[in-house]
Order: structure tokens, then sequence, then C-alpha cells
């Protein structure tokens, strides 16, 4: 169940609120169930700042207006080259574990489940990404935006390999 809503901030920054599953859980306690909700929503602005976020709570309403608030307090920065990421990435988060290459102008983005979700919030346009050990929704999106944290930007990869930041653009010479 993926549920889409745009807010505009004070500050004037659209953000994309998704809401990836919602679950019933239940506890049992003395007197038998006690139910409630749980709630996995992506926020993003589509220029570079994600979150993924978790909401519990006794009703629907309540759930996904916790999971925004806590996607909001987890936001980070995603360095974006082109529409793509500037280098490929592979990432665990528990079992989960996500790989993420960058893809040519007009590709897409290609990927599965929550992964696809928190791409399309950050603003990458273009780009692959394949989900690896684990089925959970929850777990592949906080192992993509760890992947999407461990990304580094054209300067600090000219820096590390000794080379322009013009070079490392242009691609590998043939």
């Amino acid at each position: 169940m993926i549920k889409k809503n745009q807010q505009e901030t004070a500050d004037g920054t659209q953000w994309t609120e998704k809401v990836v599953q919602v679950r019933r859980v239940t506890k049992v306690v003395k007197g038998g169930k006690r139910l409630s909700f749980r709630v996995i929503t992506i926020v993003g602005d589509g220029e570079g700042k994600v979150g993924v976020g978790v909401g519990k709570s006794s009703d629907v309403v309540g759930a996904i207006q916790k999971g925004m608030a806590d996607a909001r307090k987890n936001l980070i920065e995603v360095p974006i080259v082109n529409t793509t990421i500037p280098h490929p990435v592979n990432e665990s988060f528990g079992s989960a574990k996500v790989l993420i290459k960058p893809a040519k102008q007009g590709t897409g983005v290609i990927a599965g489940g929550s992964v696809r979700i928190v791409l399309e919030a950050a603003g990458i346009k273009n780009a692959t990404a394949k989900c690896l050990g684990s089925k959970s929704p929850l777990n592949n999106a906080r192992a993509a935006v760890e992947s999407l944290r461990a990304l580094k930007t054209i300067g600090e990869l000219a820096e590390s390999r000794g080379v322009s930041a013009k070079a490392i653009l242009q691609g590998p010479a043939v």
C-alpha cells in the first residue's frame, strides 16, 4: 500500500510524503489482545534530502503522523550528479543488503519495493538497485538510506583518487 502526499513548508520546500506499509500488530496482554498499527513512511524533497520513519499508534492516522515526524527527524543529504549517484555503493542494515549503481540518462529508476520509493523521494532519476538478503520493506528502506549516506561527492572522490573532478565526470578513459 503506497500513499503519496505533497506538502509545502514555510521556507517553500516541496516535500513528498509516502506511506510504504501499514501493518496491524497485536500485543497479548492479561485481558486479551491489544491492537495497534505500525506505519513505514518515507519523506523526501526531490533535491537530495530523504528520510525513513516508523510510527506506531492505536489508530492509523496517528501512526502516519508519528511516522512522518520520525522521517523528518532522520533526514540525510544525498549527493546527486546529473540525476544519478556519483558511484556504485553496497551497504546493509540488519540482514538486508542493497546494491545501488548509477545509470545513464533516460534509464529511470530500476529498483524494487521500498528502495525505489527512497531513490525517487531523494530526487534520483536514473539508477539501478538490487535488494539482497531480506524482503522486509523497513530493513530494505533503511539499507537504501545507509547506502545513500555512504555516497561521496565528486570532490571527495577526486581527492581520494588523486585526480581532477573533471576526469571523474568524463568517465573512464578507453
